[in-house]
């Protein structure tokens, strides 16, 4: 793996002279070199959008009879691996070097379409976002693990199967293609990120399907000194939530939330750290200030996040915000809100310009705190909600890569609880539905009776906010 990786790098740099020699010669016929075909995952760049496309590349270039060189592209910045510590993790337990990857920011894929040197295939995805509709036509080959929202010609390959993983359909493309190409790094690569995609392969978690289990399976029969199911899981849950070696900016943009409103926007940032540690930080005011100013925010809250001994989430809150005024009306609505009641107790801070609670009601994720904010900036305008990248969430994504997100990621202590809302989620109906041995009755997270009183008093106040006004008799 790590020698092709290395071949790819030296085809993009050829390529990129080719490039240059092109405009400056002006003569195409005297620079013929092999055109890219380029396996490109998702924009989130998960582990497994970023391992289907390494893996899959290796398996086309070494199988295909086309003379293209075959080439993964990491579908993000360069500086963005560093948020995604469960990648940077398994890469440097497989002695794959960063260096070898190439990034979306490393190769202009647009140049190469508009001078006919550029094919694409595309893992864990299917829809291209609005940036790059002009590569539409470029697509020949589409793996993806989720329902079908586009259609594309019949020219183009298109293979969709609702599995847990996206590395399971590039397992099967292996072993029924080709499988002595496969070495025992690209196996480690597959089969450590099937396992994490499917919660370590429990039925429960809702996740696995039986091609998930039958590829794993294989893979542990053909390497069996691969490294146990319990120990890929847990390694890859800690590295995922390790911030330790992350930036204080790294650390607010890696779970990121904006919303905004008139001339005013707000980012809600979940810090998976415990508080005092947080403030503790050195010159966390400054880069505080400067990651708004950086961004264009006005204000800043930061949700903490941490595990008691019972494995139950602890959150607390810190306020940032240059502007008094602003800062004053973000904390009187967190300290006043009643639903649902945060229960806040002020914290002591090092720093004169932070505000920093104690949060009683440790149930209260940043989805619910997201609303409370919303009303008391912009009176509970929904169109003030976006995506954590700040775009609006309408324009750019598909509904099945919305959903993704909210579904990729599990909490390292509690399987059932989404990382993105902190909050338990239902298993993907879908997936669960259309396969034998349905885990979905085992799946459905348990109800407390806070939670439904909360559901019946929001459907309650959602009703009579709409309902007509009664005619006086």
């Amino acid at each position: 793996m790590e020698r092709f990786l290395l071949g790819c790098r030296a085809a993009v740099q050829m390529k990129k002279l080719a490039q240059i020699a092109v405009k400056r010669l002006a003569e195409v016929q005297h620079l013929e070199s092999r055109p890219l075909h380029v396996v490109l995952g998702n924009e989130a760049c998960d582990l497994d959008s970023m391992v289907s496309a390494l893996t899959l590349a290796f398996y086309l270039e070494n199988t295909s009879e086309s003379k293209a060189a075959f080439v993964p592209v990491l579908n993000i910045p360069h500086s963005e691996l560093a948020l995604r510590g469960e990648s940077v993790f398994l890469l440097s337990e497989l002695n794959i070097p960063e260096s070898s990857l190439i990034f979306r920011d490393e190769i202009d894929l647009h140049a190469l379409h508009q001078i006919g040197q550029l094919t694409l295939t595309l893992v864990d995805h299917h829809i291209l976002p609005s940036s790059d509709k002009s590569l539409e036509n470029a697509v020949t080959e589409v793996l993806d693990h989720r329902p079908l929202e586009k259609q594309y010609p019949h020219s183009c390959s298109v293979t969709a199967e609702l599995v847990g993983s996206c590395n399971t359909l590039v397992t099967e493309r292996i072993l029924q293609g080709k499988p002595e190409i496969l070495d025992w790094q690209t196996a480690a690569l597959l089969h450590a990120t099937i396992i994490l995609d499917c919660v370590n392969m429990a039925p429960e978690a809702g996740k696995v399907t039986p091609k998930d289990s039958k590829y794993v399976a294989q893979l542990e029969a053909l390497f069996p000194d691969l490294s146990s199911r319990s120990n890929i899981f847990e390694s890859l849950q800690k590295a995922k939530f390790d911030v330790s070696g992350l930036t204080t900016e790294q650390m607010l943009r890696k779970d990121l939330k904006t919303i905004s409103g008139d001339s005013t926007m707000l980012a809600i940032s979940a810090i998976y750290m415990d508080l005092e540690v947080f403030l503790q930080r050195s010159n966390l005011t400054a880069e505080l200030d400067s990651f708004c100013q950086a961004h264009g925010y006005d204000a800043l809250v930061a949700m903490t996040i941490t595990f008691n001994p019972h494995n139950e989430p602890v959150r607390h809150l810190v306020v940032f915000c240059p502007s008094v005024d602003l800062q004053n009306t973000i904390c009187e609505a967190l300290e006043y809100s009643h639903c649902p009641p945060l229960n806040l107790t002020p914290a002591p801070t090092p720093h004169p310009n932070l505000r920093a609670y104690l949060q009683g009601n440790t149930l209260a994720s940043r989805k619910k705190v997201l609303p409370i904010l919303r009303d008391a900036l912009w009176g509970g305008n929904p169109g003030a909600m976006r995506t954590p990248s700040g775009k609006p969430g309408s324009e750019d994504c598909s509904q099945e890569q919305m959903d993704d997100e909210l579904d990729k990621t599990i909490n390292p202590l509690i399987p059932e609880m989404s990382r993105d809302e902190e909050e338990p989620v239902l298993p993907p109906t879908p997936m669960n539905s259309l396969v034998d041995e349905c885990p979905l009755d085992r799946g459905l997270p348990k109800l407390s009776a806070e939670a439904i009183f909360e559901k019946c008093s929001q459907i309650t106040i959602a009703r009579s906010s709409t309902s007509p006004p009664q005619k006086k008799k």
